[in-house]
């Protein structure tokens, strides 16, 4: 995560309406091996037990940093695995996202982005305090597994997103302009304790 984050969360139940509300600007990215399989992590909320959901990697852009340094830098900490600005596509999707959870409700700007990379072992050595604290796990997801699954999956639209990252890429590899902006994500809330 990116450290512009005033002070650090407390994860101590706080009543809806009284919960402390930020703001920040994130970078995510969908990062897709060689097997056509996508990285994602099992995130929480300690302060809700029981409810957990998997998230693509990614977290805060910090202060004079750009989105796609933002990016690479992500990539690097949650995942171990080095990548470049050139190896993105994107940006794929912007969109608006509020998340409440139990002890803070935090508005953010989300921008996501494609990075197609070999097979890799994941390493969480570079995961902040807080993320050894609400990460359970990651795993790598077939399309079918995401589109059979029970589990919490955001981006809700994640199968979509990916789709139109493969049509991104293949217009890139045939020479062809991206013709298309990033695509709009609209608003959307994914709360453990509605905002």
């Amino acid at each position: 995560m990116g450290s512009e984050e005033v002070s650090p969360r407390t994860f101590v139940p706080v009543a809806p309406g009284e919960r402390p509300r930020r703001s920040r600007s994130t970078a995510r990215v969908l990062l897709i091996d060689d097997r056509d399989r996508i990285l994602l992590f099992a995130d929480s909320d300690p302060g809700a037990p029981g409810v957990g959901w998997w998230i693509t990697p990614g977290g805060g852009i910090d202060d004079g940093e750009s989105e796609v340094v933002a990016a690479v830098r992500e990539v690097e900490e949650e995942t171990g695995l080095r990548i470049t600005e050139a190896d993105l596509l994107g940006p794929t999707m912007r969109r608006t996202v509020v998340h409440g959870y139990s002890d803070v409700v935090i508005d953010q700007q989300d921008v996501f982005y494609a990075c197609w990379v070999p097979e890799f072992e994941v390493s969480t050595a570079g995961h902040t305090e807080e993320e050894l604290l609400t990460m359970a796990g990651h795993r790598w997801w077939t399309r079918t597994e995401l589109a059979t699954t029970d589990e919490t999956i955001w981006p809700a639209a994640l199968l979509d997103l990916w789709k139109d990252a493969d049509v991104r890429r293949a217009a890139a590899a045939s020479g062809a302009a991206d013709p298309v902006e990033a695509a709009d994500g609209g608003r959307v809330e994914e709360s453990t304790v509605p905002a």
